[in-house]
């Protein structure tokens, strides 16, 4: 009764999303293109028979690269197709994958559509990143005896209430689910507490602990930094969103005073942000160029705004630590531990709620300083950058943090052998 009632308010409010993507597309051109994928339409772009892997966004995206590439380098003939419902997470996964990983919008959760995927699709084995939890795919995916499997869950203490609200309805979803592989212990209990049963549990880990710093990308970094900054320090700011960019750029003026020579690197977190990010650092009297340009930095230049896809990790690689965002505001905070793979200090807010666990292992062994604001950030970015020791001393154990918790990776791949065809040697 509640799967009509979803699929039929989903129905209804349609109109409605129509003129919320035209409303986006404005800042975003991107959300103006491509609906018929939103409708299940995406035949020529699916190689069928294969694994279709389901990244909402950005940071799911991310953390299904290492996931993707072990994929392809065990089952090298399984086609793979990544889906997002994001512009942003789709230039991600594009860049990321390029053509030999298919990409197509994940439909809307609409019986229709979702069969019209299906059919075009017809995945042997389906993976969803993280916790999106989509009934009406979840219903359709059990109907047809696909297996479904939600890798790198996670279930904070706030959604873990909501979903109580729905009891038996949320049970019954649960009990369609092939297996649910938790990143902590924590997370994998509240799946229980909602009705899943234990055996439908593992625990990995997080994915997101299985990235590296490749030899290729470290010589890329190191050239970089010679041609941007060879004497000069160099902080970042990451992921950014609105309101942080202010403080960013309030904290780097004052920095300014004391180290005259710093660049700031600020990287917001979604390409529409691009042109604010702008706007800001032109309002704050701040010369700057942008990353996209391909200029190389001034003495003059104050600011160098990251308004490409697919280059953060390049760019944490030339910086003396890093600030990480969507946490001084509440949207949660981004992953810490890409800069932490390049052994630099991270600094993030007090919002962290989508890292929880991760920050608190961050935290715990000190490879991670928490802000508030302007001052506090200030003060732990000037305290770092005239204390060399300290420095190097925090980003030491931000990197043991990270290879001391992965293994992930292997744990999932190796979960998933029972759902796919028999490996060819």
């Amino acid at each position: 009764m509640l799967l009509r009632l979803y699929q039929t308010i989903l129905y209804l409010i349609q109109p409605f999303i129509w003129v919320k993507l035209l409303i986006r597309s404005r800042k975003a051109p991107a959300y103006r293109k491509r609906w018929a994928e939103r409708y299940g339409f995406c035949e020529g772009k699916v190689r069928p028979e294969g694994i279709v892997l389901h990244s909402v966004s950005v940071g799911e995206t991310l953390a299904a690269v290492p996931l993707v590439r072990a994929l392809r380098h065990r089952y090298p003939s399984l086609p793979i197709t990544v889906t997002t419902m994001t512009p942003t997470g789709s230039e991600r996964a594009q860049s990321a994958f390029g053509k030999d990983v298919g990409h197509v919008y994940l439909p809307y959760d609409l019986p229709g559509a979702t069969h019209r995927f299906l059919n075009t699709a017809k995945p042997r084995l389906m993976i969803i990143m993280e916790t999106e939890l989509w009934p009406g795919l979840i219903h359709i995916l059990h109907q047809r005896n696909i297996p479904l499997v939600i890798a790198n869950a996670r279930l904070s203490e706030r959604s873990f209430r909501g979903y109580q609200k729905l009891g038996r309805f949320m049970q019954r979803l649960l009990g369609s689910i092939t297996l649910i592989a938790a990143q902590n212990a924590e997370d994998g209990e509240r799946f229980v507490a909602l009705g899943l049963k234990r055996s439908h549990l593992a625990v990995t880990g997080s994915l997101k602990f299985d990235i590296s710093v490749t030899p290729e990308l470290a010589a890329r970094a190191v050239t970089l930094r010679r041609q941007w900054a060879p004497r000069r320090p160099v902080w970042i700011a990451t992921s950014t969103h609105e309101g942080e960019e202010s403080i960013i750029l309030d904290s780097h003026q004052r920095l300014l005073r004391q180290y005259p020579d710093l660049l700031l690197i600020l990287v917001p977190r979604h390409p529409e942000r691009f042109p604010e990010a702008v706007s800001l650092t032109q309002k704050a009297g701040l010369s700057y160029i942008t990353r996209s340009s391909g200029e190389i930095p001034s003495a003059g230049t104050r600011v160098v705004i990251g308004d490409t896809m697919g280059e953060l990790m390049l760019l944490y690689g030339i910086a003396d630590l890093a600030f990480v965002g969507g946490s001084l505001v509440e949207r949660g905070g981004h992953n810490p531990l890409e800069p932490a793979a390049h052994a630099i200090p991270v600094i993030m807010g007090p919002y962290i709620w989508n890292f929880k666990d991760i920050c608190s292992k961050l935290q715990d062994a000190q490879g991670m300083l928490t802000v508030t604001d302007t001052d506090s950030l200030t003060s732990e970015v000037s305290k770092l950058l005239q204390d060399d020791d300290y420095r190097r001393y925090l980003g030491h154990h931000a990197v043991d943090v990270l290879r001391r918790n992965q293994g992930a990776l292997q744990r999932l791949v190796d979960l998933l052998e029972p759902h796919l065809p028999p490996r060819t040697h």
